[in-house]
């Protein structure tokens, strides 16, 4: 993987950055797109190789839930601009997205689609919310679970943003990590069943999007959507424990970053983190082997210790290959697991092959996927994004009453998200 060179391929970003001061988190992204990648790859091509001391996938997507939640807070309050926010967000998201799930759509005549995902209106709304997690339902694509929590947290940070609450981000990672423990305790399934959670989502959804891009009711719109995002997450998705562990783990890496901006304590991260990784031992769930103690508690750690020692090495020269896989990682997390199922197609069963067979099939296919999502990096992420910056500015020289006012929680607030590439990807 490290050979692929991506330096040459790959278009300068959207805006140019500030140098080291976020080459760090998009050095993270790569790497955790990579981690995510082999989590799907070695089972299939090389499974001698695949570890089960940590969850390779896990580790991650918790990574990527890290680098969220210490940008993604700041970069709205930066902003101070919940429309423009949300007009970003949907052009940087999106497009890609829809890609991948026309790609499977089509793919689908040769390779059928999961049965997870639902053949109906349900299906379609879980999909165009984002929320397919936390309505019980799977994606066109398996990687799609962990975007779900991505739309719950913007929406929970937009409520609290538009409520003067955005900057309670310890007390939250703290909160949300008792609801995790509290929920391994006493849920086993989601309470909420059936396709209604889906049809209310989305008319909920569609609505409050337009009063939040609108302006008009933006804040009980806001409110509405955020209580909406957490009653599901807690009540409707596959693991009531995991959505808010995850949802802890976001507002943990916000809390990191108050504490680096002198304006909170370094207690609620380690408190948060032990809450996290006490929410599984006691659930029904823990048979699973990513969930047991050893394997569970690995994997927290490793995923805490690289950020935390990207963070210390955030002033210092990162491997230049790294940060720019960074840049396309939202692409890459999309798209590999659709190019697996055709790969496997083709090639039958790797596993059964001679190994010189399996590392060449397995090189191929990640290099493969690396040249697809520098191509739609380049010619859908980065069109979009510029696309949705003029969009936005054009929706900004229209005043609305619902418009916030916060101060930036920082100068550089603006620049973080102007400059950040990306959202999420988990696995």
């Amino acid at each position: 993987m490290g050979r692929v060179s991506t330096s040459a391929a790959l278009p300068p970003p959207p805006r140019p950055t500030s140098g080291a001061r976020l080459a760090w988190l998009d050095a993270l992204r790569g790497l955790a797109a990579v981690a995510v990648l082999l989590e799907h790859l070695l089972p299939w091509f090389m499974p001698a190789l695949r570890p089960y001391w940590f969850n390779l996938g896990m580790y991650g997507v918790l990574v990527f839930f890290l680098v969220s939640g210490y940008i993604i807070p700041v970069s709205l309050e930066g902003r101070g601009d919940v429309r423009a926010f949300w007009i970003g967000r949907g052009f940087r998201l999106y497009p890609v997205y829809l890609l991948v799930a026309a790609v499977v759509l089509v793919m689908a005549v040769w390779l059928p689609v999961r049965e997870q995902v639902p053949r109906d209106l349900a299906g379609v709304l879980g999909h165009a919310t984002m929320l397919l997690d936390v309505l019980h339902m799977g994606g066109l694509a398996d990687t799609m679970w962990t975007l779900s929590y991505e739309m719950v947290f913007y929406l929970l940070v937009t409520a609290l943003f538009t409520g003067g609450l955005h900057r309670r981000s310890g007390t939250l990672a703290v909160g949300f990590g008792v609801v995790a423990v509290v929920a391994g305790l006493v849920l086993s399934a989601p309470l909420l069943k059936g396709s209604w959670p889906a049809y209310a989502a989305g008319a909920v959804f569609a609505v409050g999007m337009f009063c939040l891009i609108s302006g008009k009711f933006r804040v009980a719109a806001a409110w509405v959507l955020g209580v909406t995002a957490v009653l599901l997450t807690v009540f409707s998705s596959f693991v009531p424990w995991l959505g808010a562990a995850i949802l802890a783990v976001m507002f943990t890496g916000t809390a990191i970053r108050r504490w680096e901006q002198g304006s909170g304590r370094l207690w609620p991260v380690a408190a948060a983190t032990v809450l996290v990784a006490l929410a599984p031992v006691w659930s029904p769930q823990a048979g699973w082997w990513w969930v047991q103690p050893g394997v569970w508690f690995t994997t927290i750690a490793l995923a805490g210790a690289t950020f935390a020692g990207a963070m210390a090495l955030r002033e210092r020269r990162l491997p230049r290959s790294l940060v720019r896989l960074g840049l396309i990682s939202y692409s890459l997390y999309l798209l590999h697991h659709p190019l697996l199922k055709a790969v496997s197609a083709v090639a039958g069963d790797v596993r059964a092959m001679r190994p010189a067979v399996q590392v060449a099939v397995s090189v191929a296919t990640i290099a493969a996927a690396v040249v697809l999502s520098l191509l739609t990096y380049r010619y859908v992420e980065v069109p979009m994004q510029r696309l949705g910056r003029r969009v936005a500015r054009r929706w900004s020289q229209r005043p609305s009453a619902g418009d916030s006012a916060y101060s930036p929680l920082s100068p550089s607030g603006a620049s973080d998200e102007r400059s950040s590439s990306f959202s999420l990807p988990t696995g």
